[in-house]
């Protein structure tokens, strides 16, 4: 089940997703944390943030909106009292900085250097205050400075990228040109619901991200055109991981390993299961490395099958 993102090797390919396992240990009573992967720990900037007003998370039809606002306790403050508990785990332990200026995300990366991370997950799908109000990674320029500002991490870097673009391929080739070494795809998609009694939006803050099942076809095709355009770049999967199938499609896109985030909050032992099934899957199709896996449906051959073969949903055949 050994997978490798970049300079990085991790003894199997599902991880937890950054802002749905909280900081530290909260899924330990659930999940060996050093069973998986890596774990993914919610984004944290170089200062205390108290996130956006309630209502924050809200379900849908097929996963839900959030509008947390990256609420965190500051990094210094993590790196003191929560990262050492994760730590004792055993668990690879992958941060993950979000800034309002590049300074930020410097400052933050510098905070988290000699912290024993496995990697650190740059999360530029936040407001750029720098610019004119967009999120950093909606402009590749942006994107690069905020990824070479976290190079003070002194870690492999990974670039988690939006959907919410015209063309996602350029942001992700300055990304790695700016020094990342991999590549997160993707983050939630613009959304929003409005209660038709009140006739107002049940978040708080009005629009949030849309995440879970709903958006896995999006996070398939990202993986899948990135992979197609730069080549056998690292990538990790994210959005809508469910099941262990889910994850062979991802992989099949191009990812080369795979985040659980939404899943867990209906049932934090998802990342377990994932892998678990993951695994299960790769023995019953004699698939003897899970790194085989990786960008299958590019390779010669792999043409699609006619729709009345097709399943519905990948997920059932698992």
């Amino acid at each position: 089940m050994t997978v490798q993102i970049g300079s990085v090797q991790l003894a199997n390919p599902v991880m937890t997703a950054s802002g749905t396992a909280g900081y530290g240990t909260e899924l330990a009573a659930y999940v060996d944390l050093a069973s998986l992967g890596a774990f993914v720990v919610k984004s944290l900037s170089p200062f205390a943030w108290e996130g956006n007003p309630a209502p924050r998370v809200v379900g849908t039809s097929a996963g839900m909106l959030n509008a947390v606002g990256l609420q965190n306790p500051g990094v210094d403050a993590w790196r003191e009292h929560q990262l050492p508990r994760l730590h004792r785990t055993g668990a690879r332990v992958v941060g993950s900085i979000w800034g309002r200026t590049v300074a930020d995300y410097a400052a933050a990366a510098e905070s988290l250097a000699g912290a024993g991370l496995t990697a650190l997950e740059v999360n530029v799908s936040c407001p750029n205050l720098e610019g004119r109000g967009q999120m950093f990674a909606c402009d590749p320029v942006a994107t690069a400075e905020a990824i070479s500002a976290s190079a003070a991490a002194g870690v492999p870097l990974w670039a988690k990228l939006t959907p919410n673009v015209t063309d996602l391929v350029e942001i992700a080739g300055a990304a790695l040109e700016a020094g990342a070494e991999a590549l997160t795809l993707i983050n939630t998609l613009f959304g929003m619901s409005i209660d038709p009694v009140t006739a107002r939006p049940t978040l708080g803050i009005g629009g949030g991200g849309l995440s879970g099942p709903a958006i896995r076809p999006a996070a398939v095709r990202a993986v899948f055109d990135v992979r197609a355009a730069l080549g056998e770049v690292p990538i990790v999967g994210v959005g809508g991981v469910a099941k262990g199938a889910h994850a062979v499609e991802l992989m099949a896109a191009g990812a080369s390993a795979v985040q659980v985030g939404t899943a867990s909050f209906y049932d934090p032992r998802a990342p377990r299961n994932v892998a678990h099934e993951l695994r299960q899957w790769c023995n019953r199709h004699d698939v003897h490395a899970a790194a085989e896996l990786t960008g299958r449906a590019h390779q010669p051959g792999a043409a699609p099958r006619p729709a009345a073969e097709a399943p519905a949903d990948p997920g059932e055949t698992s």
